[in-house]
Formats: structure tokens, sequence, C-alpha cells
């Protein structure tokens, strides 16, 4: 029996889509899931773009905070003369940069990645949430190559961290969560406001100086300690200082406890009314 091609129905049959209200609100969390590769590629897309026609490429990315470093251990290290705890002043400068360096990068990525990608949200639907998140993978790549120069700096001093090191990717941790904190704010914000592109240099320069980074949280007096440490990077700067001088370092456990109460609220409102006014992401951008 000859084989003979299948006639091609006239008309085919019909597929129905059924959209129900409310449907998107209910699976929002399933779809961050989902959508893990546009993470994936929009992270990728932002660390090429990034290094892309430099001429030191990722170097960049050392050169910034050791300048910063060696600026704040002249003025505060040789000048003023403030303690180290113990530790080589420029360790202990360092030790702060890195996670101070990395709130700053992620604060400044995630703030403008709503607007830098409005071509993407005003015409396809995914959680905008995955746009400020992968941002701040930036930041790691900054972060990862900075801890290059922190070790560079033991071996010139000699120095040697205590076992408490192995409890450093737990405060890597809680500074995404503050960089996304802040970042998720401002993100939304920056939607329907543009002058909060002007705001987010300026928090980051006044806050290299308010935040213990040049100098040991330890020389704050006993009674205004605990109100410095509002200011949540406190407690993540302490928690690196801590994890990476051991002993030597002060550590002041309540206003830890405080920044990291903080750092909770912070990240739940945040996610509040990231999510309140995404709807009207594509309508306003």
């Amino acid at each position: 029996m000859a084989d003979y091609p299948l006639p091609i129905p006239l008309f085919m049959p019909k597929t129905e889509l059924i959209i129900e209200a409310g449907k998107t609100e209910q699976q929002y969390w399933q779809d961050l899931w989902h959508y893990r590769e546009l993470f994936y590629f929009l992270a990728w897309r932002d660390i090429l773009v990034r290094y892309k026609q430099t001429v030191v490429g990722v170097t960049w990315a050392l050169l910034q905070p050791f300048a910063t470093m060696v600026v704040l251990t002249v003025v505060f290290g040789k000048l003023a003369k403030l303690p180290s705890e113990g530790a080589p002043y420029p360790i202990l400068v360092f030790a702060a940069m890195l996670p101070w360096q990395f709130f700053a990068n992620s604060l400044a990525n995630c703030s403008n990645s709503l607007v830098g990608n409005a071509n993407l949200i005003s015409k396809v639907y995914f959680p905008r949430l995955i746009v400020p998140a992968s941002a701040i993978v930036v930041g790691f790549v900054d972060f990862a190559l900075s801890v290059t120069i922190l070790l560079g700096l033991m071996a010139w001093y000699n120095f040697v961290p205590s076992w408490r090191v192995i409890f450093l990717p737990g405060f890597v941790i809680i500074a995404a969560i503050a960089s996304l904190g802040v970042g998720l704010w401002l993100a939304a914000l920056n939607v329907r406001y543009r002058d909060f592109r002007f705001v987010v240099p300026f928090i980051v320069q006044l806050g290299l100086y308010i935040s213990p980074v040049g100098f040991s949280s330890s020389i704050v007096p006993d009674r205004w300690r605990l109100l410095y440490y509002l200011n949540p990077m406190v407690g993540v700067i302490d928690g690196f200082r801590w994890a990476i001088l051991g002993d030597d370092f002060n550590f002041y456990l309540p206003g830890f406890v405080l920044s990291l109460l903080l750092l909770g609220s912070l990240a739940a409102s945040s996610i509040f009314y990231f999510r309140k006014t995404e709807r009207t992401f594509a309508d306003v951008i």
C-alpha cells in the first residue's frame, strides 16, 4: 500500500486560553523560578556591559577599593592615629571596604535597573523582581575580585585570620539582603520619581563617612553606640571585621542584633512596596 501524505484539515482544532483574574498574583513566586533563565541572562549581560570596551577590564574592580583603602588608611590611621583593634590598619579598613563596596555597587546597579530595562518591562510580562535581583550579581563579581586584595594584604602583613572566618559567607548574605532591601525601595521609587537617580550617589558618598569604614565602631562612645547601629551597615561591617580579625575586634552584640532586626524590616517593607507598585511599572516607565 503506497504511502500518501495525510490531508491537512481546513479547520484546525481551537485551543482555549483561559485568563483568570488574579492568577498572576497567585503564582508570582513560582514564576520567579520559571523565569530563572531570564535572571541568568540579565546578570550575565550586566557583567559583560560593565567591563566591555575598557582598557584594564576587571582591574577597575580592584583599583577603586584599593585606592579608597589607601586614602582612608592615611587619613584615619596615619594622620588621625585612630586605633586599629590590634590588626594592621589597612586590613582593618579593607575588611570594611568589602561589604561597603558590595553594598554601594549593588545599590547603584539595583536602583537604576528598572529604568535601564524600560523596553523589556513595557513589552513582556515577567516578575519584575528579577531585574533588580539580577543587578546585584555584578556586585558579587566585584566582591569576589576584591577578596584577592584582602588576601594580598594578609600575606604582606603575615596576618592569619581566626577560625571565625568560616562565618564570612553568612555575613555576605546579610550584606546582600541589605543591598536588595534598600535597592528595591530606590528602584521602585526611581520609576515614578526620576530625582532618585541623584539621591543614590549622595547616599553612597555620605554613607562612606557615617559608616565605620575608615575607622572602628569601637571609638563611638558607649552611650551613643546603640544609636549608631541604627545605620544597618554598621552591623554588617562589624560582622565582617569580627569574622576576619577574630578576637582582636571588639564585637558589640546588642548593636548587631538591632542591625539584623532593622535589615529584616527593611527587606520585608521593600518587597511589600515593590510588589504593590509593580503592576504600574509598564504604564509609568
